[in-house]
């Protein structure tokens, strides 16, 4: 890394923390708020939806200025901003780009929107992007996917592909600098998906209290938290230990995918992390430190790829009614 472009990280990082952005993790449950839809409702109804239904944190994947100039004046809740994957390679290459990028994007909300964190890119490590996440002046954190884990059952055995360790450990380690958490989606619909036979519904769902995996004097009940340990441990495998985790992505899909997906099935695993999250509970390797998140998605966004991808959200966005009793 260039040590110009890395003072100017650091001078950014101060500024950021100097307008407050940066907030430790509350007891609420945040919502992902995508746009990838031709019949979404304006933002400032959205915003009105949020209100009633007491959400206090929204992530959105790009500084869009409909989205923040529906935020303004609404300070209770939290926003956390993306930088889109397109901008990386241009703002890591030039320091005049990151300062343009922050006085267009950032800078003129803070008096009214409460920008609560900035990410850097979403899954774009590992990839051939990747590196520039690192590289990037005005990073507070990145979004990561578990595609990082080469392996990850049992839970102690996590731990990160070769191209994970290249590009993300370097981002993990200076995060630890500042116990600036990482941002990990976590979905285990996906595995449940590809293995039904072999993981039971009721373990994919955090359904029960009974422990499935025995993982030495630990145990694990549901596949959230296994998945969650595992990328613990794969950090830790790295020399990163005790860096805060938040869930940037989670959720179960309503349709899609015959009877894996059904607003039933839904309804019970977003369910199961809203009450994981307002009670505090932790993980078997972090008991004593409740898991903060967001659900993906606010809305169905049928510009998505076809099938579940389309399927996440939990309002239709043509009538805003709920698709299945959440709130």
């Amino acid at each position: 890394m260039n040590y110009s472009v890395f003072l100017f990280f650091l001078s950014c990082i101060v500024l950021i923390f100097n307008y407050g952005l940066v907030t430790t993790a509350a007891s609420n449950v945040g919502l992902n708020y995508g746009l990838l839809g031709d019949n979404l409702p304006p933002p400032s109804n959205v915003i009105t939806l949020y209100k009633s239904i007491g959400i206090t944190k929204v992530r959105i994947f790009d500084p869009n200025t409909e989205v923040l100039n529906a935020l303004r004046g609404h300070r209770d809740i939290k926003v956390t901003v993306g930088v889109r994957d397109q901008d990386l390679a241009p703002l890591a290459a030039s320091e005049d780009a990151v300062k343009a990028w922050f006085a267009t994007n950032i800078e003129p909300y803070l008096a009214d929107v409460n920008i609560a964190f900035i990410t850097v890119g979403n899954e774009v490590i590992p990839g051939p992007i990747g590196p520039q996440s690192r590289n990037l002046p005005i990073s507070i954190s990145t979004v990561v996917s578990m595609a990082n884990l080469g392996q990850s059952y049992p839970p102690s055995a996590g731990m990160f592909t070769s191209q994970a360790r290249e590009q993300l450990t370097p981002v993990l380690k200076f995060l630890s600098q500042t116990s600036t958490p990482i941002l990990v989606n976590i979905y285990p619909y996906f595995p449940y998906a590809t293995d039904p036979v072999n993981i039971h519904l009721d373990y994919a769902i955090a359904k029960n209290e009974t422990v499935v995996v025995h993982d030495g004097p630990l145990g694990y009940s549901n596949m959230f938290d296994a998945m969650f340990d595992a990328f613990l441990w794969a950090m830790e495998k790295e020399g990163v230990k005790d860096l805060p985790m938040v869930v940037s992505e989670t959720g179960w899909p309503s349709a899609g995918n015959g009877d894996m997906t059904t607003p039933n099935i839904a309804a019970a695993y977003n369910g199961n992390f809203m009450k994981r999250v307002y009670i505090g509970k932790g993980t078997p390797k972090r008991p004593n430190s409740g898991v903060d998140g967001f659900l993906f998605a606010t809305f169905n966004e049928n510009q998505k790829q076809p099938g579940t991808e389309q399927n996440f959200g939990l309002y239709n966005p043509v009538d805003m009614k709920p698709i299945y009793k959440l709130f």
